[in-house]
């Protein structure tokens, strides 16, 4: 890791390199690396898929302060990870076939969801895809502009949870747009990605693993 840090590259790709330690001293060590990505200029934000549903997390410590007022929700995380969806079929506990039928036909409302992490994604959501991607700051102020302008605030300064979340550190919050077949939480995230600078076409990508196809593409060697 040092060597390759010393050439200060654009992309760190690491397949988990400190699994062969104890959970302690992993923890602080991905800490420490994150710290010092950070302090040589570099971002990184991380898209994750459980196999259906897709969504964006970045790092709390890296908002700006003038975007994203709902954070203040959750003041114990670390990270954030954002997702966008249905208003009926994604916060149900036990989502019917007639829910998913309505939500893929008939335009419906939005609710972005929010959840509170209290480390890295992969560490959280052990059994989902999660690739970390580097942004430079101009990108990054582009992809949070998109997640921040996709809350419905009606107004108010922030917007007012609709509901508990998902998790027990997450929230609901209502959304712009309308969910149906062809604008899906995994075009959301494409487009997302796509207002970053990323080379991510939201074209087709209804099913998560279409969206993870491009995604792993960019931190592939070319």
């Amino acid at each position: 890791i040092a060597r390759a840090l010393a050439i200060e590259p654009d992309v760190l790709l690491m397949d988990e390199p400190f699994a062969a330690l104890d959970e302690i001293t992993r923890f602080r060590l991905n800490n420490d690396l994150l710290a010092l990505w950070r302090r040589l200029g570099k971002t990184v934000i991380f898209v994750t898929s459980n196999g259906w549903h897709s969504g964006i997390v970045v790092a709390k410590a890296d908002l700006p302060p003038d975007r994203l007022p709902e954070s203040v929700d959750f003041p114990e995380a670390r990270f954030l990870e954002f997702g966008w969806g249905d208003a009926v079929y994604y916060p149900a506990k036990q989502p019917t076939f007639g829910m998913s039928l309505q939500a893929a036909l008939v335009p419906t409302p939005a609710v972005v969801h929010v959840a509170g992490l209290w480390a890295e994604p992969a560490r959280v959501y052990s059994k989902a895809e999660v690739v970390s991607l580097p942004i430079d700051d101009e990108n990054f102020r582009r992809l949070i502009d998109f997640v921040d302008a996709s809350f419905e605030r009606s107004g108010a300064v922030r917007a007012g949870a609709t509901g508990p979340g998902l998790y027990a550190t997450s929230r609901f919050y209502p959304a712009k747009g309308s969910f149906h077949l062809f604008n899906t939480c995994n075009t959301w995230t494409a487009r997302a990605l796509a207002a970053a600078g990323f080379d991510v076409s939201a074209l087709g990508t209804f099913r998560a693993e279409a969206l993870m196809q491009q995604v792993r593409a960019l931190v592939r060697p070319r």
